[in-house]
C-alpha cells in the first residue's frame, strides 16, 4: 500500500486524488483532523483507512505494517510560517520525519518521498539551488523554514538521500487549500472581495529596488506540484533534494492580473503596508531552479500563471469545489 500523511491536507489529498485517477487506492491516510475542516479534502477519494499520526508513527516503528508498505508520501507537517512555537515545530516537523526516515532504512523497498519547503532557502541571497552540497550554507527566515531544513540536514548527515526523496515546494495554490486558514494563497484569500467588492489588498513594498506588488514569487499551481511529486514515486532509483516550482517568478501585480480576469472584474489594487511582524521575514524574490530537475528527466511543463488561475477560479473557488473524482 501507499501511506500519504497529511493525506487531509493541501497536497497530501490533491496527491490521494491523482493516485486514484492514476487508478491506485490501496492507500493509508495519515493525518490528524481535530477542528478543522480538512475532512472535506477526503470526500469523493478513494482509500483503504485512516490513521491519527500518533497512532501511525507508534504503529510504524513497532513493526506493526511489516513489509506491506510500498512508498510513504510524507506530506504531514506544520505548514504555517507564523508558528513560533519551535518546540512544536521541531517534534511535528523534524522528529516525526526522522523516525519515518529511520524506520524506512529498515525496509528498503519502501519509497519515502517527503515534503521539504523552499522556506529553507531564507531570502534567497545564497541561490535557489537544491544541490545538497550547498545545504549547510541556508539561512532560513522562520522556524518553520529551520525546521524543514533541519531535517534535510540530518539526512544528509546520515547518508539517506541516496534513496530518499526531499521536495521543496515553492508557492502552491489551488483546491483544497480551504482549511489553511491564513497560510491559504493570496488567490484563495483574495477572490471573495474580487468577486464580490472588485477589489484586491496587496502589501506594498519597503525596499527601493522593488515596486509596490512588484515583489516576486515561483507560483506553481497543485496540480503541477502533484504531477512532479509523482514522478518521483514512478522513478524509485532517483534520490535526493530536488525543487518544486515553475522555474518563473512572477509578481503580485501578475497575480492580480489573473485573478481579475479570471472573476470577470476590472483590475483594482489597494497597496497597503506590510505588517511590522513580516518585515524582514518577508521573501521579495523566489524562483526554483529546475536544472536538477530537468537533468533527472523531468520534461512536463507547468500551467501558466494566468491558466492556472483560471482554472482555480472557474472550476473550484467559484463553487467552493474540492478535487473530487466524482
Amino acid at each position: 500500500m501507499i501511506v500519504v500523511t497529511g493525506g487531509a491536507g493541501f497536497i497530501g489529498s490533491a496527491l490521494v486524488w491523482a493516485l486514484n485517477r492514476g487508478g491506485e487506492d490501496d492507500i493509508l491516510i495519515v493525518d490528524q483532523l481535530r477542528e478543522t475542516e480538512k475532512w472535506k479534502n477526503l470526500i469523493g477519494l478513494r482509500f483503504n483507512d485512516y490513521l491519527d499520526k500518533a497512532v501511525f508513527i507508534d504503529q510504524l516503528t513497532r513493526g506493526h505494517f511489516g513489509d506491506r508498505i510500498r512508498a510513504i508520501l510524507h506530506m504531514g507537517a506544520c505548514s504555517a510560517t507564523t508558528e513560533k512555537d519551535a518546540d512544536y515545530l521541531m517534534e511535528n516537523n523534524y522528529r516525526y520525519t526522522a523516525r519515518i526516515a529511520a524506520w524506512r532504512e529498515t525496509q528498503p523497498g519502501c519509497r519515502l518521498i517527503y515534503a521539504s519547503s523552499a522556506a529553507t532557502y531564507g531570502d534567497g541571497a545564497r541561490g535557489y539551488g537544491d544541490d545538497e552540497a550547498d545545504l549547510l550554507n541556508l539561512r532560513p527566515l522562520n522556524m518553520y523554514g529551520y525546521s524543514k531544513h533541519l531535517f534535510d540536514l540530518l539526512a544528509l548527515r546520515k547518508g539517506w538521500l541516496k534513496h530518499i526523496v526531499g521536495l521543496k515546494y515553492f508557492n502552491v495554490f489551488g483546491p483544497n487549500e480551504y482549511h489553511k486558514d491564513d497560510m491559504r494563497s493570496v488567490i484563495n484569500k483574495a477572490y471573495p472581495q474580487v468577486r464580490d467588492e472588485g477589489l484586491m489588498r496587496l502589501f506594498k513594498s519597503h525596499r527601493p529596488d522593488y515596486q509596490d506588488g512588484e515583489q516576486l514569487r515561483d507560483f506553481i499551481y497543485v496540480k503541477d506540484a502533484v504531477d512532479m511529486t509523482l514522478f518521483f514515486l514512478e522513478n524509485p532509483d532517483i534520490g535526493g533534494i530536488y525543487n518544486i516550482g515553475t522555474g518563473r517568478a512572477q509578481s503580485w501585480n501578475d497575480v492580480a492580473a489573473g485573478l481579475f480576469k479570471a472573476a470577470g472584474r476590472p483590475l483594482n489594487i489597494e497597496y497597503i503596508p506590510m505588517p511590522d511582524h513580516l518585515q524582514g521575514k518577508y521573501q521579495y524574490y523566489t524562483c526554483a531552479d529546475l536544472t536538477k530537475l530537468e537533468a533527472a528527466g523531468w520534461s512536463k511543463p507547468c500551467r501558466p500563471l494566468e491558466a492556472a488561475i483560471e482554472d482555480y477560479v472557474c472550476h473550484y473557488l467559484s463553487s467552493n469545489a474540492h478535487l473530487s473524482l466524482g
